[in-house]
């Protein structure tokens, strides 16, 4: 998820992205849908980096969408993405980071990065790896390796939790509380593994997200994961 401070000093624009996010997409073209609304908060003019060594996840499902919100001036920001969700996301060694340029007194970036489940690349273990549920990615670029079980590629992004006409409430959808396109276009798959994963993000939102070994930190200049 994202976190943000508002007000009217310039220290409010230190907003930075509390916690991590990683997506997963099928190597075709993703239709946006017009003028649909994914996130449902307004986004900070900030897009952050992911990196994971694997990501293990059930119930994909894939839609395209506009996240909206502002940029760090204040004028407006609007973000086409890729929205996947997944029912469960088992990830390992997972870095975030992001940057804010030009901080207050310090006179140059400063860059917040965030790890966990690192100690998971070397025991393999899941109590070891960050555990996500209902979660939703919105990304603007991805790239990994990457392996789906059971896809279904073109589906209506209004039925994508819809089988044999009848809808399966235990799997993901159309994000809750947003506007996009029922109609638009969309893709699923039973299950989906990623690795050497690097993406860029705008948004995360999740039912519940498990950290072990989190570790944050803060730094003058650009540190980024990738």
């Amino acid at each position: 998820m994202k976190s943000q401070v508002r007000g009217g000093t310039r220290w409010k624009r230190f907003a930075v992205v509390m916690v991590p996010s990683v997506a997963a997409t099928a190597a075709i073209g993703v239709g946006l849908a017009q003028g649909a609304l994914a996130a449902s908060f307004s986004i900070s003019g900030q897009e952050f980096k992911v990196s994971a060594q694997s990501l293990e996840g059930t119930n994909f499902v894939q839609y395209g969408s506009v996240d909206t919100g502002n940029n760090l001036d204040g004028s407006k920001l609007a973000a086409p993405v890729a929205v996947s969700g997944f029912s469960t996301a088992k990830i390992t060694k997972m870095c975030q980071s992001v940057v804010t340029p030009k901080v207050p007194f310090i006179n140059d970036s400063v860059t917040l990065t965030l790890e966990a489940g690192t100690k998971a690349a070397e025991t393999g273990k899941d109590e070891d790896k960050v555990i996500a549920s209902d979660i939703y990615l919105d990304v603007s670029d991805l790239q990994a390796d990457a392996q789906f079980n059971k896809i279904d590629i073109g589906v209506a992004a209004g039925k994508l939790n819809e089988f044999g006409g009848k809808v399966d409430g235990t799997k993901p959808g159309i994000q809750p509380n947003t506007m996009a396109s029922p109609y638009g276009f969309g893709q699923r798959a039973e299950s989906a593994t990623l690795s050497n994963v690097k993406q860029r993000a705008w948004a995360t939102t999740a039912g519940t997200f498990k950290l072990p070994g989190l570790h944050l930190s803060l730094a003058v200049g650009t540190h980024e994961c990738y």
